[in-house]
């Protein structure tokens, strides 16, 4: 459990589940694509000594600088490309993203998307969207990129004691206005569970988006690898 400061306040971020995999677990990772780093749900006292050990760590520009070492900040449409061992080069893209309302952004701190491209895309780009809720800026994101696929943070993430009907992430119908906003043809749901700040329950999200995605929703099993068709 661990304090999230807002507006002078702090209530807790309380951890329902276990980790999938231990840090020990993972295969070596060359790169990490980090929304923000302020909030323990997202990067927790592990999550920071795992990326001391990763060569080029991207988030914020603000949290590049809190972080230090080998992390680099992006800002909106600024753009870092990653050389892999294949011969691939993937183009790395910071995008908008609001994490809440803009009157909590001071409180809340700065967050991003990213936008990936690479040679041999069949379907577009991919799209991660950050802890954000729908705002105006996003519909830029489907103007500048053709995206296939759209991970996209929902779990209409709030405290109803402190902030009342604001929610700081999307809900699962936000989350198809987004996909379909950027032109997705398969959205991938991430980030909605295993905290207790996540109001709506996955069985209620499955359906909402079941029903309200016109393309394919892709669900990933913790600790196993899921092929995307990208």
């Amino acid at each position: 459990m661990r304090p999230l400061g807002l507006l002078g306040l702090d209530f807790p971020l309380v951890k329902l589940t276990a980790p999938a995999l231990q840090a020990d677990e993972l295969p070596d990772l060359g790169a990490v694509l980090l929304s923000h780093d302020e909030h323990y749900d997202n990067l927790d006292a592990k999550g920071r000594a795992l990326l001391r050990r990763v060569p080029l760590p991207l988030t914020t520009e603000s949290g590049a600088k809190r972080l230090g070492g080998t992390a680099v900040g992006l800002r909106p449409w600024q753009s870092h490309e990653i050389a892999g061992g294949d011969g691939v080069t993937v183009r790395v893209t910071g995008v908008p993203a609001l994490h809440g309302p803009r009157l909590l952004k001071r409180y809340l701190g700065d967050v991003t998307g990213f936008v990936l491209e690479w040679e041999g895309q069949r379907h577009g780009a991919l799209y991660m969207s950050g802890d954000t809720v729908l705002f105006a800026d996003l519909a830029e994101i489907g103007r500048r990129f053709e995206i296939g696929t759209a991970i996209v943070h929902i779990g209409c993430g709030g405290f109803d004691d402190v902030t009342g009907p604001l929610r700081l992430s999307l809900s699962a119908s936000q989350g198809v206005r987004l996909a379909e906003l950027v032109g997705a043809r398969t959205l991938v749901p991430a980030h909605y569970d295993g905290w207790v700040h996540f109001t709506e329950p996955r069985r209620a999200a499955e359906q909402t988006l079941s029903e309200g995605f016109d393309g394919r929703v892709v669900w990933l099993k913790a600790g196993e690898p899921t092929p995307l068709e990208v």
